[in-house]
Formats: C-alpha cells, structure tokens, sequence
C-alpha cells in the first residue's frame, strides 16, 4: 500500500511531465509556425549576389557578399528626378542592405558618375573609389567631376591603382586597370601567353575618360566576373597581349555598354566568359561588330542585355529572353540578377520576366 508521501510524489513528477510535454509541443508548434527565410535571405547567406541596374545605358553594378558587404560599380546619371538612385535602392532591398560600404567610380563620364549627389542623400556609403583626377577637358565630364567631389566633401576616399584590393570579406576584388596603367600579374595566376594577340588590330589611342577606367576583377571561391568600366581597345589590348594575366572569368560585364571602341577580340576571346551582360540602352551602345565579338566569344553560351539594341537589328540582339527590357515595353527599369556559388556555379534571373538560366561550373 502506498503512503501519501510516495503518492504525492508519483503526483508531482507526472506534472512535471506533463508540463514538459505540452512545453516541447509548443516549442515544436513555434518552430512549425516561424516564417521560413525568405529565398533572397537563403541566397545571400551562402552566395554572392551582383546586380546590372537597369541606368538606361550607363553603368550601375551593385555585388554583395555573403556577409552582407556591398561593392557598387558607378551610379549612372545625374537627371530623371533620382530615377537611378532609386532604382539602385531597389536592388539594394532585394539583397536585404541599407548601405554601401565600397562605392567605386571607372572614370568620371556623366553615365557613371552622375548618380553620386542623389545617390549621397538617400544611402550611407562608406568608402569613396576612383583613378584619381579628371583627365578630359570637356564640359559635361569636367562638371560631372566637380559634383562628385562636391558630394563626397570629406567622406573617406581613396585612389585605387593597379594591384590594389578592395577589402570586402568573402571576396578577392583586384584593381587590373585605372588612370591608363595596366597590372601585368594577378596574385596566385601565372601569366599565360594569349593566342589571340597576333591577329588584333591596332586600336587609336584615347584621350578620354575612357581609357582611364578603373576595372577590376572580382573572385569568390571558384566563380570569377571581369568589369573593366568603359576600357577602349588600345588599353584593353595593352592589359592582356602578350600574356593574359586575367585567365578565364565565368561572367563578363560587357565593356563600354558594348561600343565598338572596346571589346576587342583579344581580351573577350582570352577570357571567353560562360555568361556575358550588356548594359546598354535602348539607343545606346549595343553595336553590332561589339555583340558579334561577345557573342561569337570560345565557349559563350548566353549573352544578356539590359535593354533591346533598337537602333541595331534583329541578328544583333539576343532573345527576348535574354532582355531586361525589350523594345516596346510599358516600363523600363528591370534588371538583371546574378546568384553565384563559391563552387564556380551561378544563374541569371531576368526580372522582368522571373527567368532563370543556370550555368553549371567549369
């Protein structure tokens, strides 16, 4: 017979039990019931992130690393009530980020550099990248300079030159070219001689802003993009002949919106990217000789571009697929997102359409 101690203790430890019980469904219940993390939040933490703003033919690219660090290649043009800061937001709220801790300016044509001011007052930006001094002597890209000096007044900054790294954790960003020098190694790849040098042609010089681009070369594990700004032909030539430094890139940011006063065969040819995106504009850049180059570039399987070549033709445009915004569309703006793995995979989604085309690693 049991006494009343044994009987209250049974009592005891069986709600204690219970308690315990019902307090593990309710945790499992909470943990049913949590929001899972969104598909952005998923890529972000394992992936980096690029972004080809959609800036009507200029230049905005925004990258973010796992760790949430940001690099934003130029901030497109200066009018359209801050059509281009607001749309390099947008993308900024896809990654989930508030600010930009590295912001790096090619050269200072009013397309790349003209976006700064708006962009100042609506984003923290927190370190200032260019090649150093305007060297063109015109009007707009003198003006264009002085405003983007007005606008970062005594914010960090700093002149990047060839060699130099831009620090952002998880990532290898190399400096390869800025005020019209060139760098002749990257660290950790051997110099290779470039076939494809022999048969180029000679490229005029360039007095412009142009040919002092800063472009870099940015590597996160085995996936590798190349921007070189808008490089012309002589300097891009000068880069990679007689020895390609750069080796093979997974994904080539088209250079100079696609004129054909860049993408010279013996750097798209030595590089041959898998994917490659032009960010033209609807009557910008987007040249023929130039797409015919990246397109017919060894081992290319998709060239992207932001907006329909309309002053081109039919042959020298991509799929509609391919094409942020083609000819015709009610809206502009969408733009083109990169998600790539530190093993060399990544895809492109086009936003306007929700596509997706996914490249395997090398």
């Amino acid at each position: 017979m049991k006494t009343a101690l044994q009987t209250r203790s049974e009592f005891a430890a069986g709600a204690l039990a219970g308690r315990l019980a019902g307090a593990c469904v309710l945790l499992l219940l909470l943990l049913c019931l949590a929001p899972a993390p969104s598909a952005s939040a998923q890529a972000k933490a394992r992936h980096l992130l690029i972004y080809s703003i959609d800036v009507e033919g200029g230049q905005s690219t925004l990258l973010v690393s796992p760790s949430g660090a940001s690099l934003l290649v130029d901030a497109g043009w200066s009018d359209h009530d801050g059509r281009d800061a607001g749309r390099i937001q947008a993308a900024m709220r896809d990654a989930g980020i508030n600010r930009i801790d590295h912001l790096l300016i090619t050269h200072y044509h009013v397309d790349h550099v003209g976006g700064v001011p708006e962009l100042v007052k609506r984003v923290p930006i927190g370190e200032f990248l260019d090649h150093g001094p305007n060297r063109e002597d015109s009007d707009s890209t003198r003006a264009g300079y002085a405003a983007y000096l007005q606008a970062i007044g005594n914010k960090p900054h700093r002149v990047v030159h060839p060699g130099d790294t831009i620090a952002i954790p998880g990532l290898s960003v190399v400096v390869l070219t800025a005020d019209g020098k060139h760098i002749d190694a990257v660290p950790g790849i051997p110099p290779t001689p470039n076939p494809y040098c022999a048969t180029e042609r000679q490229w005029p010089a360039d007095p412009s802003e142009n040919a002092r681009s800063a472009g870099i070369l940015v590597t996160f594990g085995k996936f590798r993009f190349l921007d070189l700004g808008d490089l012309t032909g002589q300097k891009e030539v000068a880069l990679v002949c007689p020895k390609n430094p750069i080796g093979a890139v997974d994904l080539y940011l088209v250079t100079h919106h696609g004129m054909n006063l860049s993408n010279s065969r013996a750097i798209v040819d030595a590089v041959h990217p898998r994917a490659a995106i032009m960010n033209n504009g609807a009557h910008k850049a987007g040249m023929p000789e130039a797409w015919q180059t990246v397109h017919d570039s060894p081992g290319l399987i998709d060239l992207w571009q932001l907006h329909t070549a309309e002053d081109s033709d039919a042959a020298h445009n991509s799929p509609a697929a391919l094409i942020a915004n083609p000819a015709g569309s009610a809206q502009d703006g969408a733009y083109l997102k990169v998600i790539a793995a530190p093993n060399g995979d990544f895809s492109v989604t086009n936003t306007r359409t929700g596509e997706t085309r996914e490249y395997a690693r090398r």
